[in-house]
């Protein structure tokens, strides 16, 4: 499965946010003190600009995404009280955007084959290393690496592999003009910036399995 997603995280099937499911969530979000939704307005604000400094195409949507899924989890359990309402939304908010980077419904940016040999066969790291735990080590490398990235290559690489055929062509077409260069200049720089992201988190995750 490849990791840059640019489509929206669904919502888990079977589940909407009902009237009294949302209204649990408010309760919860105030924490016995009636803010009249002001710390609701806040934290979706929060959220928001979560997702927006991770350079999502979406971050609206991921918010509400994020928002849904801890009133689900309040409304199945009945309660909160491993972290306060704020750490809560933000722990959930980055298992939001993790999922957002590996969507498989997306055009992405193929790491992954290159990853999976340098990391689960790289000295140190055991051959019976379970899948699940490299995989976890990798995402969380590559939120890790893209966050390095400065905020014109991060927005760059983000939609330069948005999109899908027509729409893909369209879009590097758009994106080399409001850069000022061809687009064949686009796909190196691209391919650089892609290179640099492949090399950090194989680093990262030998890093992170190798000292184990």
């Amino acid at each position: 499965m490849s990791l840059f997603a640019v489509q929206k995280v669904e919502l888990k099937k079977n589940w909407t946010l009902s009237p009294s499911a949302f209204n649990k969530f408010l309760a919860w979000l105030d924490a016995g003190e009636d803010s009249a939704g002001q710390k609701y307005v806040e934290m979706q604000h929060r959220l928001v600009a979560y997702f927006d400094r991770k350079n999502c195409l979406n971050p609206d949507e991921l918010a509400d995404e994020t928002i849904n899924r801890v009133a689900r989890r309040l409304e199945e359990e009945g309660a909160i009280k491993s972290e306060t309402p704020a750490k809560y939304c933000y722990i959930t908010a980055k298992f939001v955007f993790l999922e957002y980077l590996r969507s498989a419904e997306k055009a992405s940016l193929p790491l992954d084959e290159g990853l999976a040999k340098s990391q689960v066969n790289a000295p140190g790291i055991s051959a019976d290393r379970d899948e699940k735990e490299i995989k976890e080590k990798r995402l969380n490398c590559l939120e890790h690496c893209t966050g390095k990235l400065d905020d014109e290559n991060r927005r760059l690489i983000f939609r330069y592999y948005y999109g899908k055929e027509r729409i893909k062509i369209e879009n590097r077409r758009a994106l080399a003009g409001e850069f000022g260069i061809t687009v064949n200049a686009l796909s190196i720089r691209a391919c650089r910036i892609r290179d640099k992201l492949e090399s950090c988190v194989g680093k990262c995750v030998e890093g992170e399995l190798g000292g184990k």
